[in-house]
């Protein structure tokens, strides 16, 4: 039985060992070779092919009999090594390993930017300067602008009609330049004027449009930001603003104003000009965080009247400009109200402009009609200086308003000061703070005979009595010494004070301050 079973499975003739011998080798044989097996299917075989490999963790494994164990190890051994191909088939392929990058050079340094100092362009304001022109008013990086070369460029953008089949078609400006009107003044942020100017009207048609402004970081046109500057609705366009008659005779453009200011000295300033100038005059202050409550309150009556416009312009801390931006805002003013009167005026709220001799303001400035700007000069008042006849110690000077009280003239001759001038506002592309340079016509520095103007220095920011040293009136001619400074006793601001008040209360009504 043995003998047969032996032959049937195909073992080689020959004389038979004993059966204790056979009966014990052959399961151990089959067992060591399985494992074999099963060790190497584990090693060639990926781990996710493990779980469902036919070699799990409990085969259904058949009693192994001596008769058929030679053939399903056969069979067995194909199968792991067919398994195993496949398996090894369907694995991706191993990534190149990329090659170990050189050692950095010790002494090649590198730069990491971070954050950014000052922006490209700062727009306040855009405005149409005519009918082929437009200005865009706003603050650019200073060393930009000194040690670079930007640049700008204006395109107009008519807007497309509903039932048009395609966008309407831009319109380059033939001439775009950019003008810098603070004198080198500018600190982190200068002032920068940008005029475009078209060969054709932009939104002859009224259909509306919007004006665009690129403004580049340097000379390549690749690398530049797109601004929208302007929009203009349909039937906006007026071409007849830019014509005479004027809504005003006279503007004020007044600059930042910041820092404590005595309302007191803000409403006495106020009704002086309100009636130096006349009904037809308009007064634009710009509040930089100088407005407290109580000046507020000044002015309200005033803008209630329609005689005077507030504009909040504290933002403007934000941008690091000279004195608080104040070139940046008096080109926007000039630019806003452009053709809206004959003259712009440009001064501050602690000056006074006078005319001398009994002048009217129409005959002098029909004398000076020929120019595009006149200059104005100053007469230096004395900020501490009051006068105070012997004897009269009983009289309440606190009732009397600061240009009353403050008679004390500079009398220092032949010395430079800073002028304040006018404008013809039609004929200016930019402006500053004490004249323009940037003008069509001519210029008169002449006008001492004409016009002047009283600086009563530092005294807006006196919040209580400006007088803080009394003495008496000189005789007539004679001069009063103070910190080493000859006075002139000018009671000609004194005179008109009665005036002044008067025409308040008629005006605006009875105020207290």
């Amino acid at each position: 039985m043995r003998g047969e079973a032996a032959g049937t499975a195909g073992i080689a003739a020959g004389p038979a060992p004993p059966a204790l011998l056979c009966f014990d080798l052959k399961p151990f044989l089959a067992a060591l070779t399985v494992l074999t097996l099963l060790t190497a299917a584990w090693q060639l075989r990926p781990y996710h092919s493990l779980l469902a490999s036919p070699f799990s963790a409990c085969p259904d494994l058949p009693a192994v009999k001596s008769t058929s164990l030679p053939s399903r190890l056969v069979s067995l051994h194909a199968k792991a090594t067919s398994s195993s191909s496949g398996s090894n088939a369907s694995s991706p392929p191993k990534q190149q390993e990329r090659p170990a990058s050189p050692r950095p050079d010790p002494n090649r340094r590198e730069f990491r930017a971070v954050g950014s100092a000052a922006a490209l362009f700062v727009q306040m304001g855009a405005y149409r300067g005519g009918p082929y022109t437009f200005a865009v008013v706003g603050l650019a990086s200073k060393p930009t602008h000194v040690y670079g070369k930007p640049w700008f460029r204006c395109e107009w953008v008519p807007h497309t009609p509903p039932n048009a089949s395609s966008p309407a078609r831009p319109i380059r400006a033939a001439n775009t330049y950019h003008m810098l009107p603070d004198w080198g003044y500018g600190r982190v942020y200068t002032v920068v004027v940008v005029n475009c100017t078209f060969s054709a009207a932009p939104n002859a048609d009224n259909a509306g449009g919007r004006l665009f402004l690129n403004a580049y970081y340097g000379r390549s046109p690749a690398r530049y930001e797109r601004v929208e500057a302007l929009e203009e609705a349909p039937g906006a366009y007026d071409e007849a603003a830019f014509r005479p008659p004027h809504r005003y005779d006279y503007l004020y453009c007044g600059s930042s104003l910041y820092g404590g200011i005595s309302a007191a000295r803000v409403r006495e300033w106020m009704a002086y000009h309100a009636r130096f100038f006349g009904p037809r005059s308009h007064f634009v202050f710009h509040d930089a965080g100088g407005v407290s409550p109580a000046v507020r309150a000044t002015l309200d009556p005033w803008v209630r009247a329609g005689r005077t416009t507030l504009q909040d312009v504290r933002a403007q801390a934000g941008y690091d400009g000279w004195y608080h931006n104040q070139f940046l805002v008096v080109n926007d003013c000039l630019h806003r109200y452009r053709h809206a009167a004959r003259w712009t005026f440009f001064f501050d709220v602690d000056e006074y402009i006078f005319l001398p001799d009994g002048r009217t303001l129409e005959g002098v400035l029909a004398e000076l009609e020929p120019y595009t700007q006149f200059t104005i000069e100053q007469n230096p008042m004395s900020s501490r200086l009051c006068a105070r006849d012997t004897g009269d110690h009983k009289n309440d000077y606190s009732n009397q308003w600061g240009f009353e009280k403050l008679v004390f003239r500079n009398s220092i001759t032949g010395v430079r000061r800073d002028r304040k001038y006018a404008i013809q506002a039609k004929n200016a592309y930019a402006t500053g703070v004490h004249m323009s340079e940037n003008v069509i016509g001519n210029t008169t520095h002449k006008t001492e005979h004409l016009i002047r103007y009283y600086h009563y220095h530092n005294t807006i920011n006196v919040l209580g009595e400006v007088c803080r040293e009394f003495v008496p009136v000189p005789p007539k001619g004679g001069l009063t010494w103070s910190e080493k400074t000859p006075w002139y006793y000018d009671d000609s601001m004194k005179r008109l004070a009665n005036a002044v008040r008067e025409f308040e209360k008629k005006a605006i009504g009875n105020v207290s301050v």
